[in-house]
């Protein structure tokens, strides 16, 4: 049953109710049937963050979640250690106060990542070590994305809204568009999700997953070749007279 509260963790009324315990016993069924596959995935991706760059394989990093509670959340490292992140700040603010389409640091070249890096990033293969925010009851696998504590701070009170439902690995924000949606979009799409919660939508979403996945890949891929072409027909002169000399 539906009540309206004042949850401690944040300050704003929330429309509150419990997840229903399908969504419990689909994420739980899911994870379990593809252990098999998910299992050796995920250690051959722990290999080679651990090859290509020094550091821990796992990456924690404080996240906003149902209710506006805060918890640890689990990806693959997939930039250097130490990397600065008030860069990423500023590009999501920047991202949320202009209202623009929601397009990651990536495709305009990062330094930060390691190798390999971008095709985990692009893939969501980084986001697999989440399965354990699901087991522990932090996350679902269909949900809004947990959002970063600064980030939680400039939303709106009606923006609030997205929280009253479980974060996700993946949700109707991913298989809608993406980074071609702008912010404000982006919030609404979660909520039309918090307010429809259904097990057919669930089910819905995940089988969409997959195509918007490889449509990311495939567009990170072309975005990478065309800087890469645009760096060659930029290079000075010197640096192309040195590459004839070297024919």
């Amino acid at each position: 049953m539906y009540r309206n509260k004042i949850h401690p963790h944040t300050d704003f009324p929330v429309l509150a109710s419990p997840i229903p315990k399908w969504k419990r016993l689909l994420d739980v069924s899911i994870i379990l049937v593809s252990a098999p596959i998910l299992v050796p995935v995920m250690a051959v991706m722990g290999v080679l963050v651990r090859i290509v760059s020094q550091g821990p394989v796992l990456f924690r990093q404080e996240r906003v979640g149902y209710l506006g509670q805060r918890f640890m959340c689990f990806k693959f490292r997939t930039m250097y250690v130490n990397a600065d992140t008030a860069v990423h700040q500023g590009h999501l603010d920047q991202l949320m106060d202009l209202d623009t389409p929601l397009v990651k640091m990536d495709a305009k070249g990062d330094p930060r990542i390691i190798p390999f890096g971008r095709l985990l990033r692009a893939s969501g293969l980084d986001e697999l070590p989440q399965l354990i925010n699901v087991l522990r009851g932090e996350m679902s696998l269909v949900g809004p994305r947990p959002c970063l504590p600064y980030e939680y701070n400039k939303y709106q009170r009606w923006q609030k809204e997205r929280f009253n439902t479980l974060p996700g690995l993946t949700g109707l924000w991913q298989v809608c568009g993406k980074n071609k949606t702008t912010f404000t979009e982006m919030i609404c799409l979660d909520i039309r999700y918090a307010r429809a919660r259904t097990l057919w939508l669930d089910l819905k979403i995940l089988l969409m997953t997959f195509p918007a996945v490889m449509v990311q890949v495939l567009e990170a891929r072309d975005t990478r070749e065309r800087r890469a072409f645009t760096r060659r027909e930029t290079a000075p002169v010197s640096d192309l007279s040195r590459r004839v000399v070297r024919q």
